[in-house]
């Protein structure tokens, strides 16, 4: 099962936005039962008594069946209900069109150098769909890092100032665009910081791809109480935030009764990207050992709830399985794990990999309705503060999955 195939039509704007995001809110807060829940931290999730059938299926599917379905849940054809009807809901709340692209200016000899292919790739597909009204004056690359994407949008009679707050990037970028010719102002900001309100002003056009959480939500705010006539921005990271919920930028948002914590902010960032095949057993090893070592731990401690554990170095894997438990169990100042029958409870740990990564599909048919529902937030909120906005895609999601890109214009 696929979604129709979006178009520029289906860029969504004007009254589309508040209609399409109401009609997310009530999806996600009527299923929100079914997407909560994480499967990685309960031995059974709540809905499954529910559903029992659709329970039984995920849990019988293997590791490898997961992970072909993981990017693309909804193709899950022959899942039994309530899946079937979700996926289609999804897909049809989630089309959005491709914004219309343009011709660039081929780019500057040598400007792409060093930076990595795919990240060029994005800010080609980024730049491609800036189309505004009036012609930028001044670029605004926020949180720019060296500056790639700045240069690559700067043109003749345009102005260029990129904000980082990394001091090395920021001399990197300088040498970069100096070595360019280019006429750009590399600046250390902490874009958090309250002095930053006065490095924008009305001729700027700020742009920001993929700055995180709080990152773009401060540009919005403060290029919009700056004057900024135009913005473009590709959010990313939306559980990088520095508060433990989610707090709504829009009236619409701030009505909704749906609270989101941290980890369901996780939830649109969580597709697989692709890996090498080490690469991926070492990721699926250290999942199934920690899902083993939560079993030793309900056991051990009597009680019947997850136990968080920090990120451990990658050498820990190369610790015999019993000693990765004991160590672990020292670690969260546990007094003894016993004597289990190792070999059982490592194989026990891959039983439950497969059935936590099958169990997460049936949450993956929310994550892209999730991941509308916090930008069209954001563009209610750009709104409301007298923007007009579109918001659709860039690319295609194997370019990046974080492919929406909000573009604001005041009169």
């Amino acid at each position: 099962m696929r979604a129709r195939d979006a178009d520029t039509s289906d860029v969504l704007t004007g009254e589309a936005l508040l209609a399409r995001f109401t009609a997310l809110d009530t999806f996600l807060t009527a299923h929100q039962a079914l997407w909560k829940p994480r499967p990685f931290t309960h031995l059974q999730l709540p809905w499954e008594a529910s559903y029992p059938e659709l329970s039984s299926w995920l849990r019988g599917r293997s590791l490898e069946d997961a992970e072909n379905a993981h990017n693309h849940p909804a193709e899950l054809l022959d899942a039994p209900e309530p899946f079937a009807s979700l996926a289609a809901l999804s897909l049809e709340l989630s089309v959005v069109g491709e914004l219309p692209a343009h011709s660039l200016e081929a780019a500057g000899h040598r400007l792409n150098v060093d930076v990595p292919g795919r990240k060029w790739q994005q800010i080609e597909a980024f730049a491609s769909r800036l189309s505004f009204a009036a012609q930028p004056k001044h670029w605004l690359d926020w949180c720019s890092g060296k500056g790639h994407l700045g240069r690559r949008l700067l043109g003749a009679d345009q102005q260029l100032t990129c904000l980082e707050y990394d001091p090395a990037l920021v001399s990197s970028g300088q040498a970069l665009s100096q070595r360019h010719h280019l006429h750009a102002l590399h600046v250390e900001q902490d874009v958090l910081a309250a002095d930053t309100a006065l490095l924008l002003n009305t001729e700027h056009t700020p742009v920001a791809l993929h700055a995180c959480g709080d990152l773009h939500v401060r540009l919005m705010q403060l290029a919009s109480a700056a004057g900024c006539r135009q913005l473009a921005i590709a959010p990313c990271c939306y559980n990088r935030i520095s508060r433990t919920e989610y707090q709504a930028l829009s009236s619409a948002g701030s009505r909704s009764v749906l609270q989101l914590s941290l980890e369901d902010l996780s939830l649109p960032t969580s597709e697989t990207v692709t890996a090498g095949a080490r690469v991926r057993r070492q990721r699926d090893t250290s999942m199934a050992r920690r899902l083993a070592f939560d079993l030793l731990q309900r056991q051990v401690r009597g009680v019947d709830e997850y136990l968080p554990v920090p990120s451990l170095p990658s050498v820990w894997l190369d610790k015999p399985f019993a000693d990765y438990c004991h160590d672990l169990a020292a670690l969260k100042e546990l007094s003894t794990v016993g004597a289990p029958d190792w070999v059982a409870l490592e194989a026990a740990g891959w039983q439950r990999l497969a059935e936590v990564r099958n169990l997460e599909l049936l949450r993956g048919l929310f994550r892209r309705p999730l991941e509308l529902w916090l930008n069209l937030d954001r563009a209610l909120f750009l709104t409301e503060q007298g923007y007009i906005v579109r918001l659709g895609t860039f690319c295609e999601a194997p370019l990046t999955p974080r492919n929406f890109l909000l573009l604001a214009e005041r009169a």
